[in-house]
């Protein structure tokens, strides 16, 4: 899946398109995950392995049937794993199940009434399976250190939380996901907490790499009209990034100046 785009994004040496990664969880059925994945121009699904079926139980529906790995890049992730050993387990169990696959996603949650991540956990399970060469994107705060200590692990793309997993209250805290940004050089990719376009769009407007989202799609009125607008609200925040945007200025300044005419 490389393309020549010279504005992809990259992630462990492999190139996308789209810097919209979505999840399959919480559609009211297959059709409309499959529609909406569609709508989004995403190119990297997540799949929680603990909660979906991809051929570990053979007689459930497979998940791969709607989404298939010729079609777009997978990436497993751990929800549901409160401990290193559970989250590495899972990972393992992926690999096998997907022939040897080796992107995953890691997050290793500290409780379930926040859903925040577990970071000492997170930390240990991160080094373990770097060591036992997965391509690690860990799920982590949005503290800047903890985002660093993990690209120093080895990690190929971190993910700061926007805010706590589906609550849709966009970025609490700019200024943290700006100063992870400015210290990487591994992707960033906002994870958590979008509930709008508008919050997708600041998300790159701040320069993360991409954004990650699943709720924010699936809990809308209409998931696959949502898909659409998070697909061009990435495109524009990206583009307005690049062009840079005019600064801020405490009085007005006339959009006609009349400097240098002769009337």
């Amino acid at each position: 899946m490389s393309h020549s785009n010279k504005d992809s994004l990259t992630i462990a040496g492999v190139n996308f398109d789209s810097r919209l990664l979505v999840g399959t969880g919480k559609y009211k059925d297959p059709e409309e995950t499959k529609n909406a994945i569609e709508a989004s121009g995403a190119e990297i699904i997540t799949i929680a392995i603990r909660r979906t079926n991809i051929g570990q139980n053979k007689d459930e529906p497979n998940l791969l049937d709607i989404i298939s790995p010729n079609d777009y890049t997978l990436l497993p992730n751990t929800a549901g794993c409160y401990d290193v050993d559970s989250a590495v387990r899972t990972c393992k169990l992926a690999r096998e199940l997907l022939d040897g696959h080796d992107l995953i996603k890691l997050e290793v949650l500290g409780d379930e009434k926040t859903l925040f991540p577990d970071i000492p956990q997170t930390l240990e399970a991160a080094k373990q399976l770097v060591d036992d060469n997965f391509k690690v994107m860990v799920y982590t705060t949005d503290d800047p250190i903890m985002a660093k200590r993990l690209e120093e692990i080895g990690c190929v793309a971190v993910m700061p939380l926007a805010a706590p997993i589906g609550s849709g209250l966009g970025i609490r805290n700019p200024y943290n996901i700006r100063t992870i940004i400015e210290n990487a050089s591994v992707p960033i990719i906002v994870d958590a907490g979008v509930g709008t376009a508008s919050d997708a769009a600041i998300a790159m407007e701040l320069g993360c790499d991409g954004v990650l989202m699943n709720t924010a799609i699936a809990e809308a009125k209409k998931p696959v009209l949502m898909a659409s607008a998070m697909k061009k609200a990435i495109e524009a925040g990206r583009e307005a990034y690049l062009a840079g945007r005019m600064p801020r200025r405490a009085y007005a300044s006339a959009s006609s100046p009349l400097d240098g005419r002769f009337f």
